[in-house]
């Protein structure tokens, strides 16, 4: 490969993966008769699902590596479709947990399957051993721009 074409090689391809994915996922949440629900919604309806405690939005920007204004975005839109609810804290007003509503546990449970099933499609593309070198070069990456942007510097 040259200079040339790997100058954004990685990002340029991991967003593409990316989006195809979540077309995927997407299409295949249409199917089950989810529409309108974003992947990031069912991702986050997930991680909600499966939180075992109390979440805050600040988990939310922590786990999925997103700006807080963009996590307050998300919620808003959240709230609005019936998903979730926010709840204040007793200890601390200005705190608002994030609470799945039972539409939004119903909705998480079709995502669920969606992700399932584009995994499984996924599973055949790669071997065991390229998927989990795969994983392992990915998440190299994600902790050393984690490390990176909390040292002030910007990605």
């Amino acid at each position: 490969m040259t200079e040339k074409t790997k100058i954004g090689a990685i990002g340029r391809e991991i967003k593409a993966i990316d989006h195809l994915m979540q077309r995927e996922i997407q299409k295949t949440a249409s199917g089950l008769g989810v529409d309108r629900v974003t992947v990031m919604h069912g991702w986050i309806i997930g991680y909600l699902a499966n939180a075992g405690g109390d979440v805050y939005q600040k988990d939310i920007e922590s786990h999925f590596a997103i700006s807080r204004s963009t996590v307050t975005n998300i919620v808003k839109c959240m709230e609005k479709k019936g998903y979730i609810i926010r709840e204040s804290v007793d200890s601390d007003a200005r705190l608002k947990k994030l609470i799945l509503t039972e539409r939004g546990r119903e909705v998480g449970e079709t995502m669920r399957s969606a992700v399932i099933e584009t995994e499984k499609r996924f599973d055949g593309m790669l071997s065991e051993e390229e998927s989990e070198q795969f994983l392992a070069l990915i998440s190299k990456l994600r902790l050393g721009l984690e490390n990176y942007s909390t040292k002030g510097e910007n990605v």
